[in-house]
């Protein structure tokens, strides 16, 4: 009997490790264009441009998608759309308004992608699609996004290490974290 119990304590721990390896994701035209927009908006704020990471762009990519083809807003719902579904290879998160359930969003980097850190999203929605123009228009004019993108207010102190960047149909999701991805290098999508 204890020798089942260490043979499934392993397999456990084997099939619930995060992804740690290099992951493969490229980001779109618009996409690149809204991480250069972003850097070129903190540096008018005389601010450093915040690196690429390949794995908080996987997490982002992800949410645009969930939330594209998941997410139904509903004025008098409890989720608002740094929720996940439980249609894809993460644990299902209801992110409320009054920011109890926090912890299950943050948490999303380390479970999709393998990062080690907490992250920190936030999220554009526009019926006739996503831009990096819309998107980053609509985050400056928001007292509750710039602050992430300008460190400022409560942000004023973290100092973001990545940046991952989504943007699938109406969607544009941009997380943020303050620990180092050795991924780093921007690859571009290929548009069949």
């Amino acid at each position: 009997m204890s020798y089942l119990f260490i043979i499934l304590t392993y397999l456990f721990s084997v099939f619930s490790l995060p992804l740690t390896a290099d992951v493969d994701v490229c980001l779109n035209t618009e996409e690149k264009k809204l991480y250069s927009m972003i850097n070129e908006y903190r540096k008018q704020k005389k601010l450093p441009p915040i690196p690429y990471s390949a794995k908080l762009t996987v997490v982002a990519q992800a949410h645009a998608k969930d939330l594209a083809n998941n997410y139904h807003f509903d004025p008098q719902g409890e989720c608002n759309p740094h929720s996940w579904s439980d249609k894809g290879d993460w644990t299902s998160c209801c992110y409320t308004n009054d920011h109890k359930q926090a912890k299950c969003m943050w948490d999303k980097p380390k479970e999709i992608a393998g990062y080690e850190s907490e992250g920190y999203e936030i999220a554009y929605y526009n019926s006739g699609g996503a831009t990096a123009d819309k998107s980053l228009s609509g985050w400056k004019k928001s007292p509750s996004h710039n602050p992430l993108i300008i460190n400022s207010g409560m942000w004023e102190k973290a100092k973001w290490q990545g940046v991952g960047i989504g943007i699938y149909e109406g969607y544009a999701v941009v997380w943020f974290g303050q620990l180092a991805d050795n991924q780093n290098q921007i690859s571009s999508c290929e548009v069949n």
